[in-house]
């Protein structure tokens, strides 16, 4: 009997050691990297208005682009184009963006024909839109994506003011609908936003999204592209940035004027077999950063189980107030680092609900990290 509750104290004493060293990794994940976008003072940028080349891939993209292009080629912008690559549509697009570049003069339309397209994915088409740009400045997003303002080109730019700075990181976010399945998106786009924005502010860029993205022809041409993962159809935005950003070559643009809004999926399984898609990308990241972005998702799983065994199977008040009191500390570490983050990106305030779709992403994460291994990704993008 005493040898048994010897086990028990010592099997205790191992749990609070745990459960202390998963909270000591948790709060560093909040105050060490998330705080550092979150209460992040933007600086005044440089006043520059350098020549800007907008670069779109379509494929039957009559809707988006009748709705959005028109918002893109009249920004308030002294100096740009806009490339749209036309890749292979079969309905009406064609049409559509001749009759606009006729009123649009700094339109320029690229058209590829059927099986023209050797590689999966829009890698080529991209290629082809950015080798194709006459400025330097290039400044990428998708057909179903709308600037917030017309000052949407000149906040992108304005970094590349310095010449270090090859790549900018901007903010793609979605329009605000009815329904959990938005709030979910939304949730997302905004915890992923935090991790990038915050990678890249300690000095660890690793991932960008193609939604909003800018980056230096030259640069692009000079990392030969796409070539290190042409192997793969996704990763034309996060796979670049995480292969050739650095701690100097890389900035973030996160004001208001700065973002992109698009429209979110309006089904589970459109939303579900979009983020298997993007999940294929991950497995290709850098050592550092896979283990980075694996240990706050696993030690989160870790802290919660570990105070859950406490309570349950050590009922003394003393475990009791520590557990409380390491759940309080934790849950109101992410309240402020995740209110700040929306304030910074201006959206929609769900904070009361974000620890519970935090706790449902642990699991949802990891099922379309599974999914997106087992199935085969047949989409364009």
């Amino acid at each position: 009997m005493i040898f048994e509750l010897f086990l028990a104290d010592n099997l205790q004493l191992y749990l609070y050691y745990a459960l202390i060293g998963v909270f000591i990794l948790q709060l560093v994940y909040f105050w060490g990297f998330f705080s550092t976008f979150s209460f992040y003072k933007k600086k005044p940028a440089v006043v520059s208005q350098l020549p800007v080349s907008v670069v779109i891939c379509a494929r039957n993209e009559y809707y988006n682009l009748e709705k959005n292009l028109p918002l893109i080629l009249e920004q308030d912008y002294p100096n740009f184009e806009v490339i749209v690559v036309n890749d292979q549509s079969d309905d009406d697009t064609i049409g559509l963006l001749n009759d606009i570049s006729r009123q649009y003069p700094h339109l320029k339309v690229l058209h590829i024909e059927e099986n023209k397209n050797f590689f999966q994915g829009k890698k080529f088409p991209l290629s082809l839109g950015i080798k194709s740009a006459k400025n330097d400045i290039v400044l990428l997003t998708d057909t179903n994506c709308y600037p917030s303002g017309k000052n949407w080109i000149n906040r992108m730019q304005s970094h590349f003011a310095n010449p270090k700075v090859k790549i900018v990181l901007g903010y793609g976010g979605y329009s605000t609908q009815k329904g959990l399945l938005n709030k979910l998106i939304s949730f997302d786009t905004i915890h992923t936003a935090m991790q990038y924005f915050s990678m890249a502010k300690i000095g660890l860029p690793f991932m960008g999204v193609g939604r909003n993205l800018a980056y230096r022809k030259s640069f692009f041409l000079d990392k030969k592209g796409f070539v290190s993962h042409l192997q793969i159809r996704s990763g034309d935005d996060d796979l670049f940035v995480n292969n050739n950003a650095t701690r100097k070559n890389t900035k973030i643009e996160f004001s208001h004027e700065s973002h992109t809004i698009s429209e979110p999926e309006t089904s589970h399984s459109a939303w579900n077999f979009k983020k298997a898609y993007l999940a294929s990308t991950k497995k290709m990241y850098k050592f550092k950063h896979k283990i980075i972005l694996l240990l706050f998702p696993l030690s989160t799983l870790l802290f919660y189980g570990l105070s859950a065994t406490m309570i349950a199977f050590y009922t003394n008040l003393y475990t009791i107030i520590v557990v409380a009191a390491l759940l309080f500390i934790r849950l109101l570490s992410q309240l402020i680092i995740t209110k700040n983050t929306m304030l910074r990106l201006k959206e929609k305030n769900f904070l009361l609900i974000s620890p519970f779709f935090e706790l449902y992403f642990i699991g949802y994460n990891l099922y379309v990290r599974f999914s997106s291994m087992t199935k085969q990704q047949n989409g364009w993008k």
